[in-house]
């Protein structure tokens, strides 16, 4: 009979194993985040300018960006940019650079949902006052999208926290890859993966609560 014995799970064994790896992938989070909004905003823009030049390679690279699993994206980029460069740039460098340009894909369409959302009137009055394409999207359409969007971004978030244990594949030291180290160091490895899914649960789960009050926030602002 499978006998578990959690007692092993302490402190020190937290801050030796675990700890490393939970600030990884709480850090590759935000910084794919940030920098998949930025670029997805980009992509977005491109899709959303109306000129074929901007458009089709925008909208090419989005499509297959979102066709293609991230593990295989993980791949290809640890192994490709090495080879492209010259020289090695680390795991973790690598799984940083892969997120943000494969986030940023999903990141584009949930701006230009959000741009789109915007009342046409607020653009067109816009364009009355005399303000340029940029100064439209600047001050009055970016803004307004970006309040409606935060909900959105923030489940994308969740989403992309919990996709940040396939940089194992690589073998980036993220919260998995902590927990399975303890496993083999503590001779406990099914205890150490039972603990690994309910520390993701726990925290996505905390997340998911957040993300309803904002959620409810932004509906009564509206």
């Amino acid at each position: 009979m499978l006998s578990l014995d959690l007692s092993f799970y302490n402190w020190e064994l937290f801050t030796s194993y675990i700890l490393k790896g939970l600030l990884f992938s709480v850090q590759l989070t935000v910084i794919a985040t940030v920098g998949g909004i930025v670029f997805g905003t980009f992509l977005a823009l491109m899709r959303l300018s109306g000129k074929p030049s901007m458009v089709y390679p925008a909208t090419i690279y989005v499509n297959t960006m979102r066709s293609i699993p991230l593990v295989m994206v993980i791949l290809w980029f640890f192994l490709l940019i090495p080879m492209l460069i010259g020289r090695p740039i680390g795991a973790d460098l690598s799984a940083t650079i892969t997120f943000i340009a494969f986030e940023g894909a999903f990141f584009s369409e949930i701006v230009r949902a959000g741009i789109q959302s915007v009342p046409r009137g607020q653009g067109y009055a816009a364009e009355a006052l005399g303000m340029t394409y940029g100064q439209n999207m600047r001050f009055v359409v970016l803004p307004q999208a970006f309040r409606n969007m935060i909900p959105v971004f923030m489940t994308q978030t969740i989403i992309l926290f919990q996709d940040t244990s396939l940089v194992y594949a690589i073998g980036a030291y993220d919260l998995l890859k902590g927990f399975e180290i303890a496993g083999k160091n503590y001779g406990r490895p099914i205890e150490t993966y039972i603990l690994a899914a309910f520390t993701y649960f726990i925290i996505c789960f905390s997340l998911s609560k957040i993300v309803r009050r904002v959620q409810a926030k932004v509906a009564i602002i509206r």
